[in-house]
């Protein structure tokens, strides 16, 4: 299994351990571009579907809370992605 699936199969379990390295990964896997704000807001924007999710990067641990595991999830889904 790739390393891409492997973080999909992750994600759809909402697991309270979501790096963010795995989640700019599947977020550029689905063509979305990274975009960076002030501070540690980072959003990721993807032109054809004109949709926008707005993130604070995590720091130490840099892993996601699960209230930003679920806004993905729900991104994802709502462009058709999961």
């Amino acid at each position: 299994m790739s390393k891409i699936k492997k973080a999909l199969a992750r994600i759809k379990s909402k697991p309270s351990d979501f790096t963010w390295n795995e989640l700019t990964k599947v977020m550029i896997y689905f063509g979305y571009r990274q975009l960076e704000g002030s501070g540690s807001r980072v959003k990721f924007y993807h032109d054809q579907k004109d949709t926008l999710l707005a993130i604070h990067r995590p720091h130490n641990p840099k892993t996601l809370r699960p209230y930003q595991v679920e806004e993905v999830i729900n991104r994802l889904e709502r462009d058709g992605f999961l």
